[in-house]
């Protein structure tokens, strides 16, 4: 597209953060050599405020559209990359999850995913300016343990003002915040992080001390799908992640996603996708 080469080069990102913690300004054209134009992902948070600009962009295999102003969430493992940006002013900001709190880390994932526009004229808009172009300033001066201190303690109040925002905008009727979506995001948050080597309801349920029958039942009644369908598109999710921008065999891809045998793991692939992982491959990549 015309002038991509030379609005996306202002997307590199440094590649030594200073405590855990990057900020760069978009307008910045001397950034390291973190070029996010191309089909990668990461082990840390990605938070980007956009000023001005439109940008589009390919998160997960879904193309993301939209004009400043705007945040912008990339979690750990997303497998995305930029496709267009014309004009773009702002920060992006890398911070390791480690350095902040999880609740919040999980609200604004659960809730923001991954698009959240933004009102000029709010008090919020200017707080977060004020708050990314302090990290910036901080980060800018001469190292020292009281920086990096100051730096992840601006970090955490960033976080937890996006948090405070997101969470007084929820239509969600605070009387149904019970029991049951209590059960069906921790089991979510479970299959995040087992779904390779936990294949089996039961095993989620015993975590969560219920029985897997009313996990069952609850989660499908909430999402619509079956604990077994979720841990298999959690599954799924990551083998198009790694189909898509490894070299990986679909045997290999297999096993990294916890399924011993390729030819049940491609017919599970199919039904979820409706294609075979090597068709993905071709579809998405070639």
């Amino acid at each position: 597209m015309k002038n991509q080469n030379q609005n996306i080069k202002q997307f590199k990102l440094p590649s030594q953060a200073r405590a855990g913690i990057i900020i760069a300004n978009m307008e910045d054209q001397e950034n390291d050599d973190h070029d996010i134009s191309k089909p990668h992902r990461d082990n840390h948070c990605q938070l980007m405020l956009a000023l001005n600009g439109s940008f589009k962009l390919n998160i997960d295999f879904e193309n993301i559209e939209f004009n400043a102003p705007a945040l912008l969430w990339i979690f750990p493992e997303e497998v995305h990359h930029i496709i267009d940006v014309q004009n773009p002013k702002g920060w992006m900001i890398s911070f390791d999850p480690s350095l902040v709190n999880k609740e919040v880390l999980q609200l604004l994932q659960h809730k923001i995913k991954n698009l959240f526009l933004l009102d000029k004229e709010s008090n919020f808009y200017q707080q977060l300016i004020i708050l990314m172009d302090l990290i910036e300033k901080i980060q800018l001066d001469e190292a020292n343990n009281f920086s990096y201190k100051s730096i992840h303690s601006l970090l955490n109040a960033l976080l937890n003002r996006i948090a405070g925002e997101i969470f007084t905008n929820l239509s969600l009727d605070k009387e149904k915040e019970n029991r049951s979506i209590i059960i069906k995001e921790a089991f979510l948050k479970l299959t995040k992080e087992h779904f390779k080597t936990w294949k089996q309801p039961a095993k989620y349920a015993d975590s969560l001390s219920i029985s897997a029958a009313h996990l069952n039942d609850t989660v499908k009644s909430l999402t619509g799908s079956s604990v077994s369908a979720h841990i298999q598109e959690e599954s799924i999710l990551e083998a198009k992640r790694l189909l898509y921008f490894t070299a990986n065999s679909v045997k290999e891809i297999a096993h990294e996603v916890g399924y011993d045998e390729p030819v049940y793991f491609g017919k599970l692939f199919k039904k979820v996708t409706s294609l075979t992982p090597l068709e993905f491959r071709k579809k998405f990549r070639d």
